[in-house]
């Protein structure tokens, strides 16, 4: 016998018995290699690509199936059907020259002529002027502090000398603290929107001539979330009354002080729907099935979601319906062009079909974008489920093509369900993007600090996120709730939430 199980050649007579099992056994043999060679190949493709190659993953022109875009002519919405927004009209948004907001407060510099230019070089008469000519130019000064001195007045009985009294003390986030609200608003919002690490922060300060070491930063932040948490908390409780959920994870490490080493854990991003627009964030240890569990409590409605095994004890009951992402789909076939260009490429074009009318439908009504979704991507979609069942017979089910058909076909009644509710998506990359911060944030500070590092900043995740959801400036949000929030009634604590938060009225406050 030689390697990988076969007979040796100079072994071999001429008994046709062992031909035959020869020739079986390198069939074998070589189907086994053909596989190994599209694994390694595909691994080698994706490994280049992520560190050099473009994260998109449309279908490059020019190779598109034009047999199959032909068959689904008769799919493609009329011209009086697509959506205005569909067709821009005017100069598209490009680079060159943006106009500088007028709101910005504006310091004019002169530049007259001297005197002596000012005289006609003709008949010596003094020139007039006839108009001007404006270039704006930005400009910036670096950030600056100052200081809030209450004084409180003090007053006493002239006569009987006695009855003192004085003004109360003021009123501030942190009691009998250095730092005011606008000063921990900027602390937030830097550390978790602009990704500023603390030690960071404490040399910007030193640059400002205020000595402000970590530990005092880090002391304030855990104040600041003592006071938000509550928010956070009727946040949860709002997007659990939402029909449509949206959930999705990105691993994060924290230092664990037992074993002084960094592990790695999860921060869950949970979605609302569009009457419950806001995202909550949670920090766990690990990515056990018990945390989504435990954070859905009850819910009932539909939950969207990658194929995450850990989320399929939630949908047993039926109180959750599974909503599946395409766009997991899209991602599987892209990572399969390069062992399998042809069916790739046809998979990718009825899912790119899929998407065109999605683009059409984003601005309509949820009855009329249901309705579309009928007439228009059900064909599509039977056409693709039709398509996958006919090429699984043909492919090797390990290889990256067999492996992305099996990965739609697992989730494919997941997949349609968008289709017959004009409020869901056709994929979870609202939420997705919603992680993206977290995303940024830790290759700047790289862990947290601890399992209540992870904690804190969700809660500060929670908040800054939504407000940029809501189109609302975070540093004014947490700026103005950090004041109100110890005094606000709790029974109406939702009513600062982002989604609901008004700003207060603009006042002649020094600070």
């Amino acid at each position: 016998m030689g390697e990988k199980g076969l007979l040796n050649p100079a072994t071999i007579g001429d008994d046709p018995a062992e031909l035959r099992a020869a020739l079986v056994q390198a069939i074998d043999l070589i189907k086994q290699l053909k596989q190994q060679n599209e694994q390694l190949t595909h691994y080698l493709v994706q490994l280049r690509r992520w560190q050099f190659g473009t994260k998109s993953e449309r279908l490059p022109e020019g190779q598109q199936i034009f047999a199959f875009y032909g068959t689904l002519e008769a799919a493609r919405p009329s011209a009086a059907e697509e959506s205005p927004a569909s067709h821009p009209t005017g100069k598209r948004n490009g680079h060159g020259r943006r106009v500088i907001p007028p709101e910005l407060p504006r310091r004019v510099i002169l530049h007259d002529l001297g005197e002596k230019e000012k005289r006609c070089p003709d008949c010596k008469k003094m020139l007039r002027q006839i108009g001007q000519e404006i270039a704006e130019q930005l400009e910036y000064h670096p950030a600056s502090m100052h200081v809030l001195q209450h004084v409180r007045l003090k007053y006493a009985c002239g006569s009987c000398e006695g009855n003192v009294r004085i003004a109360d003390p003021a009123t501030g986030p942190i009691l009998k603290g250095l730092a005011g609200p606008g000063l921990l608003a900027h602390l937030l919002v830097s550390k978790y929107d602009d990704h500023l690490p603390l030690y960071r922060q404490s040399e910007i300060f030193a640059r400002q001539g205020v000595v402000l070491p970590r530990s005092t930063l880090c002391g304030w932040v855990g104040e600041s979330v003592g006071l938000l948490k509550p928010i956070v908390e009727a946040m949860k409780k709002d997007i659990l009354s939402s029909r449509h959920l949206k959930t999705d994870d990105t691993p994060v490490r924290y230092l664990d002080p037992e074993s002084d080493k960094a592990r790695q854990g999860r921060v869950w991003a949970y979605v609302g729907d569009r009457d419950h627009h806001q995202v909550v964030y949670e920090f766990t240890t690990t990515r056990e099935q018990k945390w989504p569990k435990t954070f859905l409590g009850s819910y009932q409605g539909t939950l969207q979601a990658d194929a995450y095994k850990g989320y399929d004890q939630l949908y047993v009951t039926g109180s959750i319906v599974e909503v599946a992402c395409m766009a997991h789909v899209r991602r599987k076939f892209f990572e399969a062009l390069e062992t399998d260009r042809e069916r790739a490429s046809m998979a990718l074009a009825m899912i790119g079909k899929l998407y065109e009318i999605e683009r059409i439908a984003k601005d309509l009504p949820s009855a009329k974008r249901k309705a579309l979704r009928q007439e228009r991507a059900r064909p599509i979609l039977d056409q693709f489920g039709t398509w996958m069942q006919g090429e699984l017979l043909k492919i090797l089910p390990k290889s990256p093509i067999g492996q992305a058909i099996q990965y739609a076909r697992a989730q494919w009644t997941a997949l349609n369900r968008y289709v017959d509710d004009g409020d869901l998506n056709i994929d979870n990359n609202e939420c997705e993007r919603l992680l993206r911060g977290v995303c940024v944030g830790k290759k700047n500070y790289l862990f947290f600090g601890s399992e209540g590092g992870g904690a804190w900043a969700a809660i500060i995740y929670s908040l800054i996120e939504s407000c940029k959801l809501n189109k609302v400036d975070p540093f004014a949000y947490v700026r103005d709730v950090l004041v109100r929030v110890s005094t606000h009634p709790t029974s109406r604590i939702e009513k600062l939430m982002p989604r609901l938060w008004k700003p207060p009225p603009q006042t002649k406050d020094s600070s």
